[in-house]
């Protein structure tokens, strides 16, 4: 039985330092952390301002788009965390 990543936790957060949306997925009882970036939710909404809230909303409205994109680059145990950006959708 494959097992692939899964979002169950809706929870987000916007990481400064990184200037990317954190969300996380789980794929059985591992958990790996993502990070979208600012340029990347530009990508799909162009136009939005930078910033916490901003890019916090951007995530809200395309959460659908961004988890797909997160599932296709996921590799189970490959890495502690994923980078997604502009070239990923």
């Amino acid at each position: 039985m494959t097992m692939s990543v899964q979002f169950p936790n809706r929870s987000r957060c916007f990481d400064a330092t990184r200037r990317a949306v954190r969300f996380w997925g789980s794929d059985g009882a591992l958990e790996t952390t993502f990070f979208v970036t600012e340029g990347a939710l530009q990508r799909i909404q162009p136009g939005t301002p930078t910033g916490e809230s901003e890019m916090l909303r951007v995530f809200d409205s395309h959460v659908d788009q961004i988890h797909r994109a997160a599932t296709r680059i996921y590799v189970r145990g490959s890495r502690g965390s994923y980078d997604l950006d502009g070239s990923d959708f």
